[in-house]
């Protein structure tokens, strides 16, 4: 299946899930990334439930703290 992953099409077997994503892709500090699937926000406690499907849109976010 297609999907498309921090906007580069890749290709992917059924069945895929979050987590099993994440760890393809070399997340860097996964444990502090934030998913959204087609603009909508994945829990960390669904990444090894989350199915992705044929043509979803998935973005890895890191919100950073800081400043002045």
């Amino acid at each position: 299946m297609k999907i498309t992953v921090a906007g580069i099409a890749k290709e992917y077997p059924q069945g895929l899930t979050v987590r099993k994503l994440i760890e393809s892709e070399n997340v860097e500090t996964p444990e502090y990334v934030t998913v959204t699937i087609n603009d909508d926000f994945v829990e960390s406690g669904a990444f090894d439930s989350t199915v992705l499907n044929e043509g979803d849109n998935v973005e890895f976010l890191y919100f950073m703290g800081g400043g002045r």
